[in-house]
């Protein structure tokens, strides 16, 4: 195996610019979803349960990295858990994955959470009408933190169809089988 290209999407944007367009895309999901239920829903908004809805924001994130590990349950011992503080206070989760993993899997890893996630707001919004503000702020605040991810599928569909993907200190590394000759 040899490495055919190094991704460290961090390095290549910086934060400041992924977190900005992070919250871009989080206005422009809210402000698209917001509208086109209003739209289909005229039932009157609600502001009851907003202790649920506030449990609802604060769950999002560990429910995002539970997602992440499902597709990996398989290679559970390759996997690691780091807890840190980001931005001074706040707790980020980190999975980091030890050894190679086929690239298919990884794509599902990266994925899971965008699909699994937006899948069951977007189904309560259908089946609560009166709550749908609280679920569009849910689903742009979830699109938002799935905007890394996304950058990173995108660039992983361009690489080989049989390439491993193996993550180090300097991003994640795209392996694939040396030519034999």
């Amino acid at each position: 195996m040899h490495c055919w290209k190094t991704i460290n999407v961090k390095k290549e944007y910086g934060f400041n610019r992924l977190f900005t367009f992070a919250v871009l895309a989080g206005m422009g999901v809210f402000t698209i979803f917001y509208v086109l239920l209003n739209f289909f829903y005229t039932t009157p908004l609600s502001d009851r349960y907003f202790f649920f809805f506030f449990l609802g924001i604060l769950s999002v994130y560990p429910l995002h990295k539970m997602f992440h590990f499902l597709p990996l349950i398989g290679s559970r011992k390759c996997l690691k858990f780091i807890l840190r503080k980001q931005l001074g206070m706040l707790p980020g989760i980190s999975l980091h994955v030890k050894e190679p993993v086929a690239k298919t899997r990884f794509l599902l890893a990266l994925l899971a959470p965008f699909i699994l996630l937006n899948t069951l707001v977007i189904l309560l919004s259908a089946l609560f009408p009166a709550y749908i503000h609280y679920f569009a702020i849910l689903l742009a605040y979830h699109c938002s933190l799935c905007l890394t991810d996304l950058v990173y599928v995108r660039h992983l569909l361009r690489t080989p169809k049989h390439a491993l993907i193996e993550e180090t200190e300097t991003g994640f590394e795209i392996l694939v089988p040396q030519a034999i000759s």
